[in-house]
C-alpha cells in the first residue's frame, strides 16, 4: 500500500532514482538530466561532474549487464497518454503478441498507453517483456507487465539500450518523445551506425502526413536521398511488421554468412600460395 502524505490519506508523490525511492518533501525539483544539462549552472562543474560520470558509467553497466543475455529483440515506441481502449493500444498489444510468437523479446519504454500495451502483449503471449524507466518530473514508473525494468536517470543511456539490444525499431502514434526515437533510428541508419536495422511506421492514418512532408520537403528539397525514403516501412498489418524484420534477419544472416565464407576462401588461398612458394623455394635450393 503506497504511505499517505497526510492530507486526507491521499497516496504521497513518489519518484525512483534507481535503487532509491523518494517521497513528499524528499523530491528534488530536478531531475538528474536537468541538472546535468544546465548550462547556467557551470559553477559546480569541476566538483559534481566527476561524480555524475561515474553515476553515468553506472547505468550503461547496469543496463548491459541486465540486459546482455537478452534473446533478439525489438523496441517498441509510441504514446504514453493513449489510453488503453484507443486503436493503437489495441495494435500495439496484438503486435507484442506476435514478436513474442516470433521469438522476439519486446522492449518498451516501461510506461504506460502504446508501451505497456505491447509489454502486455509479449508478457500474456508467454515472450520476454522489458521496460526501460527514465526519471521524469511527473512520475510513471515501469508497468506491472514488464518482467525486466531499468529506472534510468539519463535519457542518453536509455536510448543506448533500445538501440544495442533490438534488432528493430516499430514505432506506433506517439508525440515528441517517440518522434526523437524515430529520428534517431533512421540517422542511424542513414549514416551507417547500425545496418539492416528496420524501422516500421504502424498506424497509416496518423503517420501518412509525416511521410508525406518527408518525401515533398526533404527528399523535394535535396535534403536527404531519394533512398532514403526505403527506410522506413508503413503498414497497419501486424503480420507483415513482424515479417518485415523476420526478413531483414534473414538478410542480414545471409550477408554475414556470405562475408565469412569469404574470409575463409581467401585465408584458404593465402595457405595455399605460401605453400606454393615455400615448395618452390625448396626446389630452388
Amino acid at each position: 500500500m503506497t504511505p499517505g502524505n497526510g492530507r486526507g490519506g491521499l497516496p504521497a508523490p513518489e519518484r525512483h532514482r534507481g535503487a532509491v525511492t523518494l517521497r513528499r518533501e524528499a523530491i528534488a525539483a530536478s531531475t538528474a538530466d536537468q541538472r546535468l544539462l544546465d548550462s547556467r549552472a557551470r559553477a559546480d562543474w569541476k566538483t559534481r561532474d566527476a561524480w555524475r560520470a561515474l553515476r553515468i558509467l553506472s547505468e550503461f553497466v547496469e543496463g548491459f549487464d541486465t540486459l546482455a543475455d537478452l534473446p533478439p529483440a525489438v523496441s517498441v515506441f509510441g504514446s504514453a497518454r493513449s489510453g488503453p481502449d484507443s486503436p493503437e493500444c489495441h495494435l500495439a498489444e496484438r503486435l507484442g503478441a506476435t514478436l513474442a510468437r516470433a521469438g522476439y523479446a519486446v522492449i518498451t519504454g516501461g510506461g504506460p498507453g502504446v508501451m505497456e500495451a505491447a509489454n502486455k502483449g509479449a508478457a500474456e503471449a508467454g515472450g520476454i517483456s522489458v521496460g526501460l524507466g527514465i526519471e521524469l518530473p511527473f512520475e510513471q514508473g515501469i508497468n506491472q507487465w514488464a518482467d525486466i525494468g531499468i529506472d534510468f536517470r539519463y535519457f542518453f543511456a536509455r536510448k543506448t539500450m533500445f538501440v544495442k539490444y533490438a534488432q528493430a525499431f516499430v514505432v506506433l502514434p506517439g508525440g515528441f518523445g517517440t518522434l526523437d526515437e524515430l529520428f534517431e533510428a533512421l540517422t542511424l541508419v542513414q549514416t551507417g551506425k547500425v545496418t539492416r536495422f528496420p524501422v516500421i511506421l504502424m498506424g497509416t492514418a496518423y503517420w501518412q502526413g509525416l511521410l508525406d512532408w518527408v518525401r515533398d520537403a526533404m527528399c523535394g528539397q535535396g535534403r536527404i536521398s531519394p533512398k532514403d525514403l526505403d527506410l522506413l516501412c508503413l503498414t497497419d498489418d501486424v503480420t507483415e511488421a513482424v515479417q518485415h524484420i523476420i526478413d531483414a534477419d534473414v538478410a542480414l544472416a545471409a550477408e554475414q554468412e556470405a562475408i565469412q565464407q569469404a574470409v575463409l576462401e581467401r585465408t584458404a588461398a593465402a595457405q595455399q600460395a605460401a605453400a606454393r612458394d615455400a615448395a618452390e623455394r625448396r626446389s630452388a635450393d
